[in-house]
């Protein structure tokens, strides 16, 4: 197995990129340096879990694997979800933009804070005016990504794996359609869907932002 770095590898890496011997500015770049590590590795587990499941692999033979129960590998990397048509032409179109999103940034994966920058994208749809009427632009959020995970090189666009979250962020998007009564998804929905995991980028991002999820329920709601 190729080894990793190190504990000491990460530590100089941090203060090579923090060019700054005060503590709290190695902090700062340390958790910047983390949460890249995090968006990375989760990237990596789901392209291997998709890659078991297109040879056929089974969730108790993949639970096994990763030494989790297969209720718990189901719910972290399938994608099980119903009834796609139902989501409108902007909600898909936020789905494939977010792609587009991760290759400008140079990162090799889809996670939630990609998909709530290509929110931004689809400026018609309801996602985007309603935080346009928190004040929150795609610049600033953009800002708030790339504080925590770093901007990479450009490659070649290619096909990238949407990370665990993000699949969990489009699953969560059906269910809180479901729950307004909605016979369809939209970007409201795949907002609304960010806020299943707290401790996904795009989450993080929105509550430090100053928006939670049933303030832009209720703005949604008053909307119709």
């Amino acid at each position: 197995m190729t080894p990793g770095p190190t504990l000491q590898d990460l530590i100089d890496g941090v203060r090579a990129d923090a060019q700054d011997e005060d503590a709290l500015v190695q902090l700062s770049e340390a958790s910047r340096t983390v949460a890249d590590l995090e968006a990375t590795s989760d990237a990596l587990l789901g392209h291997f879990v998709d890659q078991c499941r297109r040879s056929g692999r089974s969730w108790s033979q993949i639970s096994g694997a990763l030494g989790v129960s297969k209720q718990a590998a189901h719910k972290r990397f399938s994608l099980d979800v119903p009834n796609f048509e139902r989501f409108t032409d902007r909600a898909r179109s936020v789905l494939a933009q977010a792609e587009g999103e991760a290759q400008r940034l140079g990162h090799g994966f889809v996670g939630t804070e990609h998909l709530l920058l290509a929110v931004f994208d689809i400026a018609d749809g309801l996602a985007a005016r309603l935080l346009g009427e928190n004040d929150i632009t795609k610049s600033i959020v953009e800002g708030q990504v790339v504080a925590r995970i770093k901007p990479g090189a450009k490659t070649e666009e290619r096909k990238l794996p949407f990370t665990p979250r993000a699949k969990a962020a489009v699953q969560n998007a059906v269910h809180e359609a479901l729950q307004l009564g909605h016979n369809y998804v939209g970007t409201e929905h795949l907002l609304l869907g960010l806020f299943a995991d707290g401790e996904s980028v795009a989450a993080k991002v929105l509550i430090e932002l100053g928006i939670s999820h049933d303030a832009i329920r209720a703005q949604l709601l008053e909307s119709q």
